[in-house]
Parts: structure tokens; sequence; C-alpha cells
């Protein structure tokens, strides 16, 4: 409410909370009536993607389709007073975009620092701004892992540029994963296998991943993950063609980094 361009509306889902949140929502409810509160009950075990996006469906099915942009966000943000401003400019000035958000700054010991661990148009699941023209060419959003991979690589095949402002930024409370339960661990080679990026592009991305965080197990777990994906023959998230574009997509990236 102290953003300099307001929301038209705000619906507030309150998934399995144990404290005070509740109470909290109801307040803001009774001040401001373009807030709505919604209770959700999903499963307790926090597990990347499907939980989160379960919680946003449900959020959606209280708006109707009269919106000019459509934003995803988290519990554990602080956004800059002009974020929705800013985003509304640019996408004003540039209709192809579909997808765009600022970066996350997470506190350290040398004050805020940005942690963007992905490539530069990533656009953090926890802070997603959607052009309506987007969000409905894409679908919608996939309750599974790799979700806010799937939501950019679909807006990029049907031609919308996917954007991050890097003079937007967000303040992330809770440094990303550290709700996550064991059992996540194999869950991002999954997410290759659903997404079709084949075998060997999930070696390789993995390598990297393991490479970036300096812990070789992650190469393993991904493995696993894909492995147990294929024998368990788990539905794909996206048509063969989408698959195609995807993987022609990444490789492009790869012969990139390389030369």
């Amino acid at each position: 409410m102290n953003q300099t361009l307001q929301p038209a509306r705000v619906v507030v889902v309150n998934d399995n909370s144990t404290d005070g949140t509740a109470k909290v929502i109801s307040g803001y409810t009774k001040m401001y009536p373009q807030i709505q509160g919604i209770e959700h009950s999903s499963k307790d075990a926090h597990l990347p993607g499907s939980k989160v996006v379960k919680a946003f469906q449900r959020g959606l099915q209280e708006l109707d389709d009269d919106y000019e942009l459509l934003v995803k966000l988290d519990a554990d943000l602080v956004l800059p007073s002009q974020y929705f401003e800013q985003i509304v400019n640019y996408l004003r000035s540039n209709p192809d975009t579909g997808i765009v958000g600022g970066f996350a700054y997470e506190r350290t010991h040398n004050g805020w620092e940005r942690n963007h661990p992905m490539k530069e148009d990533h656009v953090r699941g926890g802070f997603k701004a959607y052009t309506q023209a987007c969000f409905k060419a894409i679908g919608g959003l996939r309750p599974s892992i790799g979700w806010d991979t799937v939501d950019e690589l679909l807006a990029k095949y049907h031609n919308y540029d996917v954007v991050t402002l890097p003079d937007l930024h967000v303040q992330h409370l809770r440094p990303t994963g550290k709700s996550y339960v064991p059992a996540a661990k194999k869950l991002q080679g999954r997410a290759m296998y659903v997404m079709r990026y084949g075998l060997l592009i999930s070696l390789i991305a993995s390598l990297k991943m393991a490479w970036k965080q300096k812990k070789f197990r992650v190469f393993f777990d991904n493995l696993k993950g894909y492995k147990e994906a294929s024998r368990m023959e788990l539905p794909f998230l996206i048509n063969e063609e989408e698959g195609k574009f995807v993987r022609n997509l990444r490789w492009r990236g790869i012969r990139r980094s390389l030369f």
C-alpha cells in the first residue's frame, strides 16, 4: 500500500500458517478494500514448485480477466516503493515484454547484496510480473518444480521478452531453499526431465549447477532425479514442439557460453 502506483486488487493467500498471519491479514483487509484474504490448506511439506503455485492458483480464482498486469509475490519480500510504477512504465514502452521483475538482494555481513544465481534475464519466482496476454499465452503456471523456468521458456516460445530491471532492488528476507525438505534434493533432475531437456543437456546443466554451488553431489542428485522421473514416466510440462524449441534454446545458450 506504500507503492507509488497501487494495485487494483491484492489477494493474500494464507497457506497453512501457524502464527498470527491470519490476524495480520484481517487487519489489512479492514483498512484497505482492495485487499482480500484467502485461507488455503496445502500439504505441510515445502517441496519446491507445487505448493507455492497451488497457493497462487487459489488466489487467482478470486480474480477476473480485467487486468493489465498480474504479479505473483512471496510473503518474505520488501519491495521498493516505485516497484509497480516502474514495471508498468517499462511495459508500456516495451510491448513485446511478457515477464518482468527486479533483482533479489539478501542480507549479509556486508549489508544487502544481490543474490541472483541464474542468468541475468531470469526473473526470480518470488516476484514475477506478467502481462495478461503473456500469461494467457503460456497457459498460466504449472504446479511443479521448474515452473519459474517453464514460464519463461514458454514466453520466449510465444515471442515475448523476459526482462530484469537492475534498478529494482527487492529485499529477500529468507534465502531460497531454507525451508525445503530433504526430499527436494532430486527435484531439479525431475524438473529437467519434465521440461524435456533430454539427458545430455540435463547432464551439462547439472555439472554447471554443481560447479557454481561447489557441491559435486548436486550433479548426482540431479542425475538420480532425472532417472527416477524417466522410470516413473512423469508427465511432461510442455508438448513436443515446445520441447524442441526449449532444447534448441538451451543449445544456443551452451554454445554462447563456450565460444
